[in-house]
This record gives C-alpha cells, sequence and structure tokens, in this order.
C-alpha cells in the first residue's frame, strides 16, 4: 500500500524535507512549549503530518496504526516481559545482591565500567530496549548506593547496548546490510566488535561521566510501584544468591545465542534450517520467548522456591505493567510518527539526492543513512534502505575485497544511528525510563547518539584505509 501511495505523491525532495522539518517542530513546541503529554503530541503531530504529506483521507488511519502496531509488536512484548523480570529482580533483592558483588569485585569507581561491560557482553544477541530494561534495575541500585546523577550510570549501559545493536550481527540492521551487500557475515562481526567497543568507550563511557555531572539526574521511581491488594512491597524479598541472578540474566543471551547460532549454522549449510528439531530450538531463542522462558524461571526461583504465595507472586509481576504502560504507548507513538515520515516517501528522496552527488561511496552511503535515519527515526530502516541504494555500485566494483565490503556495512550502520531524536521510539524509551524531559533527552541521548554516529565512522574510515592499503 505504501509504494502506491507513494507514487501519487508531487512533493519533491525540497517540499518532503521542509515538510519533516516541520512535523518536528510542531513535536517540539507542544510538548516543550505547550506541556502537550508527549502520546497526544505524537498522534496529533502524525496526523497533521500525514495529511500534509497528501497521504488520501481514507488510508491515514491505516498509515498510522501501521507504524504504531509495527513499533508495538517489537517492543511491548520485550518492554512488558522484561519489566516482570527486572522488577522480580528488584523486589526480591536480587539487584541489591547483585550490586553488592560488582561493587566487592570491582570497587565503587568501577561500578559504572562494570555495568557497561555487562550490558556490551547481554547487548551482543539482546535487543537494544529488551536489554536495557532488564539491566536497569541493577543500574538503578548501583546509583542509589553510590550517589550521584542516574545518567553517569545509565548512559553508557545504554550506548552499550546501542553500539552492539547497531554494528554487530546477529543484530538485524548489520544482518540485512550484510545480505544486501553480499558481505561476510563472519567478517562483519569482528570487523562490528573492533568499532563498537571504542566508539563505546569515547561516545558512552567518557561522555556518560560528562552528561553526569552536567545534568543532575535523580533515580527514577519507575520501577518502584508499591504493589496491590495491600501487599507489603518486602514480602517478597529473600535476597537470592549470586548464582541465581547471573543465572536469570545469563539465561535469555544463552538461548537468543542459540537461535543466532543455529541461523549462522544454517546459512552455513552445517545444518538443515528447515530441520524440525532445528526450528524448534529457533523458537526457544526468539527474544520475546527468551524472555517468557526467563520470567517463568524468575517465578519459580525467586517465589515459589522461597516459599511465596501464589497471590503474592502474581501481584508482583503485576505490578510492573502499570508503570510501563505509558513508556509502550509513547513509544509506540513516537513509532507511529516515524512510520508516517517514512510512508512520505522522504528518505527515499533524500537517499536519490544525495546517490546523484559524486562523493566516496563508503562517505556517500554514510550521509544517506544519516540523512534518513533524521528524517524517518528507524536505524534498522535506514541502515538497510542506505544498504538498498548503494548496492548496485558496490556489486558492480569487483576491486572491492571483503575486508572492504564489510568496512562498507558499518559505515552504514554508523550512519544509521545518527542523533535519534523525537521520530525515534528508542528516544521515547530511554527519555521516560530515566525520567528527563525532552529538552534533556535531546541534549543527552541525541548527542549521544551523534557521538557514537561520528566516532564508529571514524574507527570504520581507519579500518577501510587499512584495507585499501593492504589492497
Amino acid at each position: 500500500m505504501t509504494t502506491e501511495l507513494e507514487m501519487n505523491w508531487t512533493l519533491g525532495t525540497t517540499g518532503l524535507l521542509a515538510l519533516a522539518v516541520a512535523a518536528v517542530a510542531l513535536l517540539l513546541v507542544l510538548i516543550i512549549r505547550f506541556r502537550v503529554h508527549a502520546f497526544v503530541a505524537l498522534v496529533l503531530t502524525s496526523l497533521i503530518t500525514a495529511i500534509a504529506a497528501g497521504i488520501p483521507a481514507g488510508s491515514v488511519i491505516t498509515t498510522l496504526t501501521g507504524g504504531f502496531g509495527s513499533t508495538l509488536a517489537s517492543v511491548a512484548l520485550l518492554v512488558g516481559l522484561g519489566a516482570m523480570l527486572g522488577r522480580m529482580l528488584e523486589t526480591s533483592g536480587g539487584a541489591e545482591v547483585m550490586t553488592n558483588w560488582l561493587i566487592s569485585k570491582f570497587g565503587e569507581k568501577r561500578a559504572p565500567l562494570a555495568l557497561s561491560v555487562a550490558s556490551l557482553l547481554f547487548g551482543f544477541p539482546i535487543f537494544f530496549d529488551a536489554g536495557l530494561v532488564v539491566m536497569l534495575p541493577i543500574i538503578f541500585t548501583v546509583a542509589r548506593r553510590l550517589g550521584g546523577s542516574v545518567l553517569y550510570y545509565a548512559i553508557p549501559a545504554a550506548t552499550a547496548f546501542s553500539v552492539m545493536h547497531v554494528f554487530v550481527p546477529p543484530h538485524p540492521g548489520p544482518v540485512a546490510a550484510s545480505g544486501l551487500l553480499e558481505a561476510n557475515v563472519g567478517l562483519v562481526l569482528v570487523l562490528g566488535l573492533l568499532v563498537a567497543v571504542p566508539t563505546w568507550f569515547f561516545a558512552g563511557h567518557l561522555f556518560g561521566k560528562f552528561v553526569g555531572k552536567k545534568f543532575d539526574i535523580p533515580v527514577p521511581n519507575i520501577l518502584d510501584a508499591a504493589l496491590g491488594n495491600g501487599s507489603n512491597k518486602d514480602a517478597f524479598k529473600s535476597s537470592p544468591s549470586v548464582g541465581t541472578v547471573f543465572s536469570l540474566l545469563l539465561l535469555p543471551l544463552i538461548l537468543i545465542f542459540l537461535n543466532t547460532g543455529l541461523n549462522m549454522l544454517g546459512s552455513a549449510g552445517v545444518v538443515d534450517p528447515k530441520a524440525s528439531w532445528v526450528t524448534w530450538l529457533r523458537l526457544f531463542g526468539e527474544t520475546p520467548v527468551a524472555l517468557l522462558i526467563t520470567v517463568l524461571l524468575g517465578m519459580v526461583l525467586l517465589g515459589f522456591r522461597k516459599g511465596k504465595d501464589k497471590t503474592l507472586i502474581e501481584t508482583v509481576v503485576d505490578s510492573a505493567l502499570g508503570p510501563v504502560c505509558s513508556i509502550i504507548l509513547i513509544t509506540g507513538a513516537g513509532g507511529m510518527f516515524g512510520g508516517v515520515l517514512r510512508a512520505s516517501g522522504i528518505g527515499n528522496a533524500i537517499a536519490n539526492s544525495l546517490q546523484a552527488i559524486g562523493l566516496p561511496l563508503i562517505i556517500a552511503g554514510f550521509l544517506i543513512a544519516a540523512i534518513v535515519r533524521l528524517a524517518q527515526g528507524s536505524a534498522t530502516v535506514a541502515l538497510t534502505t542506505a544498504a538498498a541504494i548503494v548496492q548496485p555500485a558496490v556489486l558492480a566494483d569487483s576491486s572491492l575485497s571483503a575486508f572492504q565490503i564489510a568496512t562498507m556495512v558499518l559505515a552504514l550502520a554508523a550512519g544509521s544511528v545518527f542523533a535519534g531524536h523525537v521520530n525515534d521510539s528508542g528516544f521515547w524509551l530511554v527519555s521516560r525510563f530515566l525520567n528527563m524531559d525532552v529538552s534533556t533527552t535531546l541534549r543527552v541521548w541525541t548527542v549521544g547518539q551523534a557521538l557514537v554516529s561520528v566516532v564508529g565512522f571514524v574507527f570504520v574510515m581507519v579500518l577501510y584505509g587499512i584495507a585499501t592499503a593492504v589492497a
């Protein structure tokens, strides 16, 4: 449907760009100046933008709900199940146990670094939103224990999930781009790690220290909601062992690795990807299923095995959903806004115009991905769009080595994460969970994501230079 609609629109690239800028400006004015609730402002702006873009009246609601629904399909289950697991870890005392262990092993000064290293490891197979939600109880507990702005602890960890999500397979963006450019996924994975880790150090670790000193954001209480039915919050506390906490954190990691490992083995021809046992094992490693299994295990290990009443266990997991409902709805509305901008055709129009400028292919690819990201919000869409546009030139150049093609994928990935703002669902996830207003989130998260993009691209260009010199 989107393609048919795009064919009927006559707005040129300049008009589409002006429309996108006006839409973002309207959204910011509504939220910052007139204090309209973010959910209402996003829905209203999406509606106005869809009409202004020329979407036929009969297709406006379908376009809005399509963007909203597709975002919720990927976010709601992960955030909901992740919040349940996090709630059990926090209420049982597991987050505190993990905090004490981290401080005893790494010391107070290195505790934020330890959180980030753990996030880098968990971020290998786990999507950004799910990983962040699961780690938040531990991040908040460490922040309360050691004091200072929550940004000092949360931004490095969130950035760790971000760089792993955008640069390293098996995440969908780099995998899709690797397929389009016929890059070696294993090589992209190795080089992606070489880019992701130092990028995190500069744009996450060091930048997190800076914003932690500049913005004094108290630890949010979103995960501290009172239990219903008159239950005492401490009734679920049992101080589980470090091993129990680790098992609950590592289980989704192992299950998702099982999925991606079998997927890679299937692509390599080692196993039959259509075999029944492969498809069943891969099902258990799908992120929502892996989190569901972990939540059920958490109910057993932190509840039933500790002698907790089944009603209390149900109350604890239920209490996790209320506080995150607002986050899920706002995130979905952010996806709606980005979906309208994508449907307007602005990303493709700008990308096609940039392609004609004649820049070196790797730089043009980075810029295309960055501008498409700014225009419509989704990093995965920006990456795959840019990869599809440069694909003919890459495949036609027989002089490019496998190493150079892999760095091309990473250059596109760097561009696709540039300056996530109000049309990006991840922006709202971070804003709501860390209890930051929009202007602060723009100065912290948007600037931080721009740093991830630019610093990452610098490291990619270093690798590309080495590959070119060797070739």
